[in-house]
């Protein structure tokens, strides 16, 4: 998620062994790790609730179960990449105990902030990949995520940028792999280039359909929607969000 306080554009990469790593460098789709200084609250929290929540993959060649992370029985796995300051991803979890959600986020001033939610939420299902995402998108097995959200990634607006978009060919495949059958993909920008760039994408990759049914679906948030610091400050500079949604479906 991009914006927000202090926090830069971070939308995370997803291409999940697809490229070497001289190409990933190149292509790293979220900008700095760390901005402000930390307060000293917050470094204490980044040493001691931090260790506990962050995800650990398995040896290579080895499958991560998500639904081992967490501390009790869940019924989903959801994941949030690019969270930015984390008051979605933390009102989601407080919304559904049952469900659980993993986090990827580099941005280390994001990571505190999600941190604290948790931590004053008292929220035991929420785990924190804190590093690119492509590795734990590597290490995820198939058909084993409810849901992924992308929320307002970094639009990389110029033209030479736009290799560095985190929505791709290769990255929709990367999503359609994980999600179970019938589960979601959920994009939200206020900039309209990048809300069109991933409907053409989207379009054109086999196992994703589109599930508005009218014409206003995509300018309207989702029910369970709960805002967002940087979707608010968009819409007061009177930039308008779209909100698309895709379903994993058998292709035709």
């Amino acid at each position: 998620m991009t914006g927000g306080d202090d926090l830069p554009a971070t939308g995370s990469s997803a291409q999940a062994g697809a490229v070497s790593q001289s190409e990933s460098a190149d292509r790293a789709f979220f900008g700095r790790r760390k901005g402000k200084r930390l307060r000293a609250g917050q470094e204490q929290r980044l040493a001691d609730l931090l260790p506990a929540l962050r995800v650990t993959l398995p040896p290579p060649g080895e499958s991560l179960d998500p639904s081992t992370l967490f501390p009790h029985p869940i019924d989903e796995v959801r994941l949030e990449i690019g969270f930015g300051g984390g008051e979605h991803l933390a009102a989601q979890a407080a919304r559904a105990p049952a469900t659980g959600f993993i986090g990827a986020e580099p941005f280390v001033n994001g990571v505190v902030k999600l941190l604290r939610a948790v931590d004053e939420a008292a929220l035991r299902n929420v785990r924190v990949w804190d590093e690119d995402v492509t590795a734990l998108l590597a290490a995820l097995p198939d058909a084993c995520l409810a849901r992924v959200d992308l929320l307002y990634p970094d639009p990389w607006p110029k033209r030479r940028q736009r290799k560095r978009r985190f929505v791709s060919d290769e990255t929709l495949r990367e999503i359609v792999r994980l999600l179970k059958p019938g589960g979601r993909f959920r994009f939200a920008s206020d900039i309209d280039d990048y809300a069109g760039w991933t409907l053409v994408r989207a379009a054109r990759c086999p196992g994703l359909g589109w599930t508005a049914r009218a014409a206003s679906d995509w300018t309207q948030p989702w029910p369970d929607w709960p805002g967002t610091r940087y979707e608010a400050k968009a819409m007061a500079a009177g930039r308008r969000p779209t909100y698309l949604e895709f379903a994993r479906i058998e292709p035709a």
